[in-house]
């Protein structure tokens, strides 16, 4: 009769094993959640639908393709739709907010509030990255923006620069890029219509031209925060629809989605 055995070392692999799935798992390095605000930014068209800078706007003015790019760095997508608070924060790794609504553009804007800046700034010492995408003049709400902003040395000026006239899109280029991982590989970007910075330590400028900083980073406690003054890479411009070839937004747009990955904390 054929005899069947298990090698005791086999065993034991597998019991160790398994013993590593059910235990350590918890612990493990797990994909960062990317959490897209829609409550300081709640714009709605006029039939009532959210839309401007979220994951669901396919359209021009939406995030769908930079949804695409956190995606395939394993990263998981949110919307927050409420007030950020500490229960809301440990939820989620990268926190974007994108141009806070003016009083034209809702008639009701949820302002950032002190208790929310002070539940933001804890979060970032504890690891979080903080992203703040503003506008141009007047187009922004700079006040509250601002007052959170400060928090990390950074204040947005009130004020709208690199026009661009009709499509004559070199009016909107930047070719003086920095060494930065932003940029790494890219020649060539387009912003319009922009604000600019003043900064106080620790903030540093990532972007500058002829002395004005156009985007800016602040290493907090464990955290990041990285602050620019456009919302710069909605779908309008993150690829060639509207863009010549010659501009880099979407390769800039990938670095900057591992930029953010690579900074926020691995393990919960």
């Amino acid at each position: 009769m054929k005899k069947f055995s298990t090698p005791p070392i086999s065993f034991r692999n597998l019991a160790m094993a398994l013993f590593l799935s059910l235990f350590l798992s918890p612990f493990a390095s797990i994909a960062q959640v990317v959490g897209l605000d829609n409550w300081y930014n709640r714009e709605t068209t006029k039939s009532g639908q959210p839309f401007h800078y979220l994951w669901t706007d396919t359209e021009n003015s939406g995030y769908s393709q930079w949804g695409e790019l956190f995606r395939k760095q394993g990263a998981t997508l949110t919307t927050l739709e409420q007030a950020a608070d500490k229960k809301v924060l440990e939820k989620i790794d990268i926190y974007l907010i994108v141009d806070p609504d003016t009083t034209t553009e809702s008639k009701a804007p949820n302002y950032l509030q002190p208790e929310d800046i002070k539940a933001i700034r804890n979060w970032v010492n504890k690891g979080g990255v903080l992203v703040l995408m503003a506008n141009d003049a007047p187009n922004c709400e700079f006040t509250h923006l601002n007052q959170l902003a400060a928090e990390f040395g950074i204040y947005f000026n009130h004020v709208s620069l690199h026009p661009v006239l009709n499509r004559k899109w070199d009016m909107g280029a930047f070719v003086s890029l920095p060494d930065h991982p932003i940029f790494k590989g890219v020649s060539k970007i387009y912003m319009k219509e922009i604000s600019s910075f003043e900064l106080k330590a620790p903030a540093k400028p990532i972007l500058a031209e002829n002395g004005v900083v156009y985007m800016a980073e602040s290493k907090v406690g464990k955290g990041l925060v990285v602050a620019i003054g456009d919302p710069w890479i909605y779908n309008e411009y993150i690829d060639h629809k509207m863009l010549p070839e010659d501009f880099e937004n979407l390769k800039a747009a990938a670095n900057f989605t591992e930029y953010l990955i690579g900074n926020a904390r691995k393990v919960k």
